[in-house]
């Protein structure tokens, strides 16, 4: 995919333009203006989206759908710095018992991402790898690909144009274990596959889907050749998706990964291991036996395996978690980010900080001392007040605007906004919320 000189001029003379504006305008000869508003759209969404990439001179982007839907340059990384570790050896206890991979094996090691689109995930893990093949059935981000990954540095790319469950195919027929060298490999020496998918969400006319078989390609007709083609399968999954019934409908899932950033829950990455005999004899166990990751980004700009602490549980864990409610308020309040609640740790996470959860339903949790590593939102109750109007007029008095915030509370924030007539803005922030059936109106501090 090549654009003229004409093409090019523009856009780094317009790259800080409204695209809207621009469309409007007449345009010099030879100019391309709709690939030129494509580039001058997707550099400005990159900029914040894979400031890396935006930083890269001479980098082509697709239209701005793909750009909405491929993944961040964080959540990438992420997937990178977890591959490194299964690489390494560095796995889990559970993956040791049922997808042990030999250490000596990873001089030699092939990535295939089958579903390589933009190729943001794909640059970050390529380069830990011997080979790494894109594949990919848009010739349209083919071209792409063909052209930005060697600006990326990427190397040891391969852009092959086919379908995932066509290539799938053949690596499940037929080993892919060449050498650097071009000679076939045996015993310690094969070399690690590690394959990449990553579903589409949507269906032939565009509406998002719910289920994971109703995906493209279908993950859960393809298992048996993931698992038979690779030492690992990362699968990269909707976050809308019921974590627990993709857990029970892919055999063989060793880890999973639930990621968030920015308040968001952005991905759910389920790494799926070989089959061997000792998965049947677990059975149903293992789903309450595989470690869930729990890890928000919203502060990391670049990852590495130091640079995130996630919440680990499994589902054995927190079904055995007590339960302790809360009878009265605390000084201090907390909401797990958006990793943890997508997970379902809800009794986990108050056991490993010793807290106390206002309610069954409500996702907020209170202690008498500040948990200051605690991750998610953490807050100082500064003044609170029942509902009764003596008791609000007092917690009210002299505030006129203020954020407002309802956690297990029967009113919507616009009613209750409107009742306490309050407007919003200020540097005053109200809880609204629930305890022991009483409702109850927090002022709270971030902590």
């Amino acid at each position: 995919m090549e654009l003229s000189e004409a093409t090019t001029r523009f856009i780094q003379e317009h790259a800080q333009d409204d695209v809207r504006a621009l469309a409007l305008r007449a345009v010099p000869a030879g100019v391309d203006l709709r690939a030129a508003l494509t580039q001058i759209e997707g550099r400005r969404l990159a900029s914040h989206k894979l400031p890396t990439w935006a930083a890269t001179d001479g980098l082509l982007y697709p239209p701005r759908l793909a750009l909405e839907q491929c993944s961040s340059e964080a959540t990438a990384s992420y997937k990178r710095s977890l591959v490194k570790r299964l690489l390494s050896n560095q796995s889990s206890t559970f993956i040791a018992r049922f997808s042990p991979l030999d250490s000596r094996r990873s001089k030699h090691s092939f990535f295939f991402d089958l579903t390589g689109g933009l190729g943001v995930d794909f640059s970050a893990m390529a380069p830990l790898f011997s080979r790494a093949i894109y594949v990919e059935r848009q010739e349209t981000l083919c071209e792409l690909a063909r052209h930005n990954l060697p600006l990326l540095g990427i190397g040891n790319a391969e852009v092959w144009c086919r379908d995932a469950g066509e290539v799938l195919r053949d690596l499940s027929q037929e080993p892919f274990t060449p050498a650097e060298n071009g000679n076939p490999t045996s015993g310690n020496d094969s070399p690690v596959r590690f394959l990449m998918i990553d579903p589409a969400r949507r269906d032939t006319v565009g509406h998002k889907v719910a289920l994971i078989k109703d995906c493209t390609p279908d993950v859960c007709a393809l298992q048996a050749q993931l698992r038979s083609a690779a030492d690992y399968t990362l699968i990269k999954l909707s976050p809308m998706l019921d974590l627990t019934a993709a857990i029970r409908a892919l055999h063989g899932v060793v880890e999973v990964h639930v990621v968030s950033m920015e308040g968001e829950c952005k991905e759910l990455l389920l790494v799926m291991g070989t089959t061997p005999d000792s998965f049947r004899e677990v059975g149903e166990r293992r789903c309450e036996e595989v470690p869930i990751y729990c890890v928000d980004l919203s502060s990391k700009p670049v990852v590495s395996p130091t640079d995130f602490s996630p919440f680990l549980f499994t589902r054995a864990s927190e079904a055995m978690a007590p339960l302790i409610l809360a009878d009265t308020m605390g000084a201090f309040l907390y909401e797990p980010n958006a990793s943890i609640l997508k997970a379902g740790a809800f009794r986990s996470i108050g056991q490993h900080y010793a807290l106390r959860k206002l309610a069954t339903d409500t996702h907020l949790y209170t202690s008498d001392r500040p948990i200051l590593d605690f991750p998610g939102r953490r807050w100082h109750i500064v003044d609170s007040a029942t509902f009764a109007k003596h008791d609000l007029r007092r917690l009210l008095s002299g505030i006129t605007s203020a954020d407002l915030t309802v956690r297990g509370f029967p009113v919507s924030v616009a009613s209750l906004r409107k009742q306490l007539r309050l407007r919003e803005g200020g540097t005053t922030h109200f809880i609204a919320t629930t305890l022991a059936n009483q409702r109850l109106l927090l002022r709270v501090e971030r902590l």
